[in-house]
């Protein structure tokens, strides 16, 4: 991670840690590096989520990019994964999406996409990193981009067709009718606020709303896949047969079944490696995870005889994995979940969609179809720390850590994981009982605390 990008673009306050003047600076350089640079035009789709903020860095972003000379396609209000499946089929240079997914409206991010609709390569991410900061000698510029002139000039395209066809490539994706389900939708007054209802009601479903009334500043307030509380209530009084919930920018999904109970993205991953398996469908008999999944899917993955490979947090990770390996189905307890097969990003939508068919597939109810994981108890902390690879080299932390681990066994697992963003480390505890899992985060906690490093 560099200075500016993490894991999932540049994120940051509005107009505090991430300005306008960064987001115009951003597509003066794409634009020039994927256009002048090279002796052509470049083409750049951008789409926005719903944050009052986002129109300001969209047009901050289309302004650098047709100063470059690029021609900027909008897609104006969409979800992320909708951009990288732009991207990828339309045959852009690159897509830029505007939003800060599940933060609260005040922060806003710049997530950037390649033209094979995955996120960017840290090549590239250096290059601007670098020109955002006026290092043009590492770039071999003796000073700014140049900029474009007359006919040079790019050219704004209102590019809601491509929003469109995103929509007709969902609705392609269901074999079945949805005529005779019950399904609520939470669209965190986000991306999906319009997206995920026409989807659902093309296909047939009785579909029931809530959180689809953005007015800038109440994306993921209260709503969404991080508030998914009113979901579940929403589901049991209305008597739906399941509920799914989204963040901002739409590329996690999580899910109420016929209970109002959470099903959430391990249970989602076990759901679909079973059916894949089921159909023959699982290359590799493989599963990516990150280490942040339950002990409980990995135990109902080792009944159904499933393997599974664990990655660092973060979808980008899981997505590296899949690809080298190409691996089908691979995701996050949070509700990021990748499938190769019609996607490059996590999708919320198209994950609801494949439950649907999972669910009709089968003619069970979700609650059955994930019955097997039981979730085992999860303890976490964030531990502030003066030095975190202090923590990392520190014997008597490690020794405590696995002393915890041994004393659990097979009935429960540790982990000390250090932040990307914050000078934070994570201890977590799983156990067959919350008391005993909280019994071990603290005793981590001690160690820390006793060798000076908390």
């Amino acid at each position: 991670m560099g200075k500016y990008f993490g894991t999932d673009g540049f994120r940051g306050e509005a107009n505090v840690t991430l300005t306008s003047e960064h987001a115009y600076r951003i597509g003066r350089f794409i634009g020039w590096y994927y256009g002048a640079r090279e002796g052509r035009k470049a083409r750049v789709v951008i789409g926005k989520d719903t944050r009052r903020s986002s129109y300001m860095f969209e047009y901050a972003i289309v302004a650098g990019l047709t100063s470059a000379g690029a021609d900027a396609y909008m897609l104006h209000v969409t979800t992320t994964p909708s951009v990288a499946y732009v991207t990828r089929v339309d045959s852009f240079d690159c897509g830029v999406m505007i939003s800060a997914s599940h933060n609260p409206f005040s922060d806003n991010g710049i997530k950037l996409i390649n033209g094979r609709g995955e996120k960017m390569d840290d090549e590239t991410i250096d290059a601007i990193e670098a020109y955002l900061d006026g290092d043009y000698a590492k770039l071999g510029l003796t000073g700014n981009v140049p900029a474009a002139t007359g006919e040079a000039l790019g050219e704004i395209v209102d590019y809601v067709s491509g929003r469109n066809r995103y929509v007709g490539y969902l609705i392609s994706l269901a074999a079945h009718s949805y005529k005779s389900m019950r399904v609520g939708l939470d669209c965190a007054n986000g991306s999906a606020w319009n997206i995920a209802r026409t989807v659902f009601e093309a296909l047939g479903a009785k579909t029931f709303v809530i959180n689809a009334e953005p007015d800038g500043v109440n994306i993921n307030r209260n709503a969404g896949s991080t508030h998914i509380e009113g979901l579940r209530r929403f589901v049991v009084e209305n008597h739906l047969d399941v509920g799914f919930a989204y963040d901002g920018d739409a590329d996690r999904c999580l899910a109420v079944d016929e209970n109002g109970e959470v099903v959430d993205g391990d249970r989602i991953l076990y759901i679909f490696a079973k059916k894949l398996k089921k159909d023959g469908k699982l290359r590799g008999n493989t599963v990516v995870t990150t280490v942040m999944s339950n002990l409980g899917l990995y135990k109902a993955l080792d009944e159904e005889g499933i393997a599974y490979e664990k990655t660092a947090v973060g979808d980008r990770f899981v997505y590296e994995s899949m690809a080298k390996n190409g691996y089908r189905v691979g995701g996050e307890q949070s509700g990021h979940i990748i499938l190769s097969k019609y996607a490059t990003t996590g999708d919320g939508i198209l994950t609801s969609i494949e439950l649907m068919e999972a669910m009709l597939d089968a003619k069970q109810p979700l609650s059955r179809l994930c019955a097997s994981v039981k979730t085992y108890p999860q303890v976490l902390k964030n531990v502030r720390v003066s030095d975190k690879v202090a923590v990392r080299d520190n014997e008597h932390v490690q020794r405590v850590v696995r002393a915890v681990a041994e004393r659990l066994g097979d009935a429960g697992r540790v982990l000390l994981r250090e932040s990307g963003t914050e000078p934070v480390i994570r201890v977590m505890a799983e156990a067959k009982d919350e008391k005993t899992a909280e019994a071990c985060v603290e005793e981590m906690i001690d160690a820390l605390r006793s060798e000076g490093l908390a």
